[in-house]
């Protein structure tokens, strides 16, 4: 069986890390550990000359943009500046690639380049969030969304900058492939587990560094073991052994969130998983993830991600 092909744009002036992301995430063979793996191409507007990088790195692209064609995913991973035009050939090529099917994901700035070939016309997006005022102001017909960490149309996704590109790229493995293969992938490659792209303050699970993790990891590891428990913060300040004030403190410092909000979010994240991979009844899957009722379920799914567990479950559930 072929392997998909996932096509990444590359460019005079690119940043190293911005095309390092896609490459990460789609571009090593992992067929032997049992994880998802691509037929990757990296494509400039000519194929093998040397693009020079802000890093003083040389790079050469061994597709030109003909590299799109066949392509189920197509990724640009940013983009030179906010005001810098899209040469026709470029957005000519992404035209190409979505008229035949391909999703299209623009990186940070890669919005713009998605937004200069008309895709985002009417749409949802996002971008680094130095940025989304221009997107805005360039292109009034998208509905830019600045606080969110991606944004999935269903056949275009754009992310904000930096951690959030790669956010987005595993979002694309779980949504493919499901939570299991997405969340090995993740640990394979020291990612986040899954954050979801509507919630910008959703954080990743803390991990352990060791054996022994220090209290406030262990308290921590002891919440995400037991979601469907009560927790609450004063009971989970003193399993770390800090008062609240100190708990909340630290926590909102290695989180940059609120232990209400976080745990919520893994509360989500259990329930999607369950929802994905059992055929547990949505009662049962409010009781487990720590929603307690389905009512409160359907709640939180209809705010965080704009669907109903009924109807995830059907578009993400995997077979066997």
């Amino acid at each position: 069986m072929s392997k998909p092909i996932v096509s990444a744009l590359a460019f005079d002036g690119i940043r190293p890390f911005h095309l390092a992301v896609p490459c990460l995430v789609f571009g090593e063979d992992r067929t032997p550990e049992g994880l998802p793996s691509f037929d990757f191409r990296v494509c400039a507007p000519v194929a093998n000359t040397v693009l020079n990088t802000e890093s003083g790195l040389g790079l050469v692209a061994p597709y030109g943009l003909d590299g799109f064609r066949g392509a189920q995913i197509v990724v640009v991973p940013s983009w030179l500046r906010k005001d810098m035009p899209v040469p026709a050939e470029i957005t000519q090529a992404l035209r190409a690639a979505h008229a035949a099917g391909a999703l299209i994901v623009g990186l940070c700035l890669g919005a713009f380049p998605v937004a200069a070939a008309g895709l985002l016309e009417g749409r949802r997006a996002t971008t680094h969030w130095q940025a989304t005022d221009q997107l805005a102001a360039a292109y009034p017909g998208i509905t830019v969304l600045p606080d969110q960490l991606y944004v999935d149309e269903g056949d275009v996704i754009t992310s904000a900058g930096v951690a959030a590109a790669l956010d987005c790229c595993l979002h694309i493995v779980r949504k493919r492939y499901g939570a299991e293969p997405a969340q090995r992938l993740a640990r394979r490659i020291v990612l986040s587990p899954h954050r979801q792209g509507g919630q910008a303050q959703f954080i990743e699970r803390p991990l352990s560094s060791g054996p022994t993790p220090d209290p406030f990891s262990h308290a921590l590891e002891a919440v995400l073991a037991d979601l469907a428990s009560k927790h609450e913060l004063d009971s989970v300040a003193a399993k770390a052994r800090m008062s609240r004030r100190t708990f909340t403190r630290r926590f909102h410092a290695r989180t940059g969130d609120t232990f209400a909000r976080w745990l919520t979010a893994q509360r989500l994240q259990r329930a999607q998983e369950l929802l994905e991979t059992t055929a547990r009844s949505i009662e049962d899957v409010a009781a487990l993830s720590g929603f307690g009722t389905a009512t409160s379920l359907r709640q939180h799914f209809a705010t965080a991600l704009a669907t109903s567990p009924t109807r995830y479950r059907r578009e993400f559930a995997r077979a066997g």
